[in-house]
Parts: C-alpha cells; structure tokens; sequence
C-alpha cells in the first residue's frame, strides 16, 4: 500500500504522538509499504526529507504551546503529493491543520480517510487561557463534527474507545494499542557502558535509580514522585530519582525539590535523543510514573521491553498492561507508590520476573501493532469500496 500519515507533530520534536507515528512508519516500511509523512516545518529539521518520505508544510508555534507547530497552508501541494505518490490510505495523526489536509486529499482522490485519536484534550485545557476559554464541552463538540466524515478511528487503549464513544463518534473505532519496536529495546548494553551512564550521573552500579521519562509538562505529576522521595529515602537512603525529558514544569519541579532538601536526590538530565531513550531504561532499576493523563502509555510499554519493572499511577489502560506482579505495580496513593518501589528495590530481577515479561511483549510490538492496522486499513477500503458501488447503481437506476 502507498501510505500517507498527516501529524502537526513528529521528529526532531519530542512527545509519544510522534515516537507512536515513528514506530507505525518504521513497521509498515519493514512490511513491505510505502510511507508518505506530511507534516509541519520545524527550525531543527531541514525542509523536505524526500530519502525519508517527510514532506514539511509552511507552520507557527501553536498558542500558548509554541513547542508544537500548526500548519498555515499547503492543501494543494498536499494535494499534488498525493497523487504522485498514489496514496491508497490517508491516516490522520492529528486534528488541526494536517488532519484538514488529510480529509481534504481523501476526498479529492477518492480513499479511505482513517484517524487516530492521540490527546486527551480535557487533560490539556489549561494550554490555553489556563482553562478559561476552552471547555470539555467544546472538545466534544469539536472532535464529534471532526469525526463526522472519517472512515475508521483507531483508539490506542480503552480510555480513548470509551471518550470517542461519549463524544457520540459513529465511525467504526478499533482498539489498536502502539506496539514497541522491539528490536530497539531488546538491544543489551554491556556492564561497561551500563557503568559510564550511571557514572556521568554520579551514580555507583549499586545506587538503586527510579527513572522518570516524559515531557516535563504538568499533566504528568512528576510533583508526586518527587512528593514522595523522602519516604522513599527513610528506606533506602541511596535512592536517585533521574528525571528525562523537557517541558514547561522543569523550573516548578526543580523549586519543588530545592525546598524539599532534595537536589542530593534527584536529577534532571534534560532532554534524551528517542535513539538514545533505550539505554536509560537499562541503567535503572525501577520506572515510575504519576501520570494520569496517559492514553496509551508508551513509556510503560518501552519500560517493560527493556525487562524493567514499572510502579505507575493505576488507569485503564495499567488493569490491562499490568496482570502480573513481574511486570509491575500501579498505584492510586503515595503510600502505595513508595510501597511499589521499595518492593522492586528489594526484589531485583530474577530469571523467572524476567521469562513472566518476556511472554507479555508479544502483544504490545510493533509487527503486531502494524498488522493490526493494516488490517483496519483493508477493512475501510473494502467498505469505501461497497459505498461507492451502491452510490454508482442508485444513480444507474434513478
């Protein structure tokens, strides 16, 4: 299939939506497909990667969000790019201007318009006029009329499934969860280079480290993890807490840390490069996340690939991932949070924790995630299809 995936947001910008479009390109390629990325330019990348199939369209920051970008035009070049290429499917990541981009070159070559729904915009108010303006209500009217002409929605977990379904969405939705690319997370580092990424953070190769890895952005929570380090360390006294990623609540979380007396503790290593991501899992010893704005968990999937239990805030999508103790423990109170790590500090791998996730990662990689897809993409084209031809025999007899 020729494929075009349309997303406002994708590298060198940083977020799951766009390590999530990544790993759906890289599988689809890997399976035999044509992928096409249409996308918004970005100071940090040249303008077109045509080796890579990225094609970038003239953006500004968005308000009150400026490290993402919205596209200000560029409908009839996409258009033309798309017929070059003969796409087969528009997938939509987003659902601002290249979402708009999608459906509108859908309808011009006549192909199946699929979207999937990455944000839980209700958790993101706040972005703009800190929650004034913009009301879950409106949300739900906008991304319903949105839906309205898109052959088939792909939710990453049930969370997504069950707001699609109270924005009363009537195109056919899937549960299709991101798979981890696997390869990438299976990659052992040997002890010596575990060694000097612990010691660049002053870390002995027994220093028990939790990991926190995400956008610094206050839906996070990572102020809970913090909150709760000096339980953590009345334990264990050796306790790190390394915090990766960047986002508009680093300053706030650092205050918070200064003020507790934690800066012996805690660090922020800023930033990690996605290639690069899979050698902190290894170094630590425990995952840990607060979040409750999660829609599909990434960083949990990417944790347990790399054989690292995870102690994370507990939703739907935690009841799913996590049936089994090996794989990691979620969490609704601090005293359960502090609780959770202590047990995985004092319990290091084993070979059988190890053997339980293995038989666990199947479900969540990237072959099957693509599969899945796919599969969905046929499915809308066969459908699209059918219309098309009953469209055709009412005009014949009528």
């Amino acid at each position: 299939m020729n494929i075009g995936l349309f997303t406002d947001t994708y590298f060198p910008q940083v977020s799951g939506v766009a390590t999530s479009i990544k790993t759906l390109r890289d599988e689809l390629i890997a399976q035999g497909h044509h992928v096409y990325i249409f996308t918004t330019t970005d100071p940090q990348a040249k303008h077109d990667d045509v080796e890579a199939g990225v094609y970038r369209f003239p953006s500004i920051p968005f308000v009150s969000f400026k490290e993402r970008r919205i596209a200000v035009r560029g409908a009839f070049r996409a258009v033309r790019l798309a017929k070059k290429f003969h796409l087969d499917i528009v997938h939509n990541q987003t659902e601002f201007a290249l979402g708009m981009m999608g459906k509108l070159v859908a309808r011009e070559l006549k192909i199946p318009c699929l979207h999937t729904y990455h944000t839980m915009y209700q958790d993101y108010l706040h972005y703009i006029a800190n929650g004034h303006i913009v009301k879950p209500h409106n949300v739900a009217t906008f991304v319903h009329l949105y839906m309205k002409s898109i052959d088939g929605v792909i939710a990453p977990s049930d969370r997504v499934l069950d707001t699609m379904r109270s924005y009363h969405v009537t195109a056919p939705i899937r549960v299709i969860p991101t798979g981890i690319n696997l390869r990438v997370y299976r990659q052992r580092d040997s002890a010596a280079q575990v060694h000097a990424l612990r010691q660049r953070y002053g870390y002995a190769d027994d220093t028990p480290v939790l990991l926190s890895l995400s956008r610094l952005a206050y839906e996070k929570n990572i102020n809970a993890l913090i909150s709760a380090m000096p339980d953590i360390l009345s334990k264990r006294p050796t306790a790190q807490l390394l915090i990766v990623g960047a986002g508009p609540a680093r300053q706030s979380l650092e205050r918070q840390a200064r003020q507790l007396g934690l800066t012996d503790h805690i660090q922020f290593a800023g930033e990690v490069n996605n290639s690069e991501v899979y050698h902190y899992y290894q170094m630590a010893d425990v995952f840990v996340s607060a979040s409750d704005s999660e829609s599909q968990g990434l960083t949990y999937d990417e944790a347990l690939a790399s054989d690292l239990p995870i102690v994370v805030m507990r939703s739907k999508y935690t009841d799913e991932l996590i049936d089994d103790p090996a794989i990691g423990i979620s969490f609704q109170q601090q005293s359960d949070l502090v609780n959770g790590v202590l047990h995985y500090l004092d319990h290091p791998n084993d070979q059988e924790s190890h053997a339980r996730r293995q038989a666990k990662l199947h479900s969540i990689s990237s072959e099957v995630f693509a599969k899945q897809v796919v599969q969905f993409y046929t499915d809308c084209q066969q459908k699209l299809a059918a219309k098309q031809v009953s469209k055709s025999r009412h005009r014949l007899f009528h």
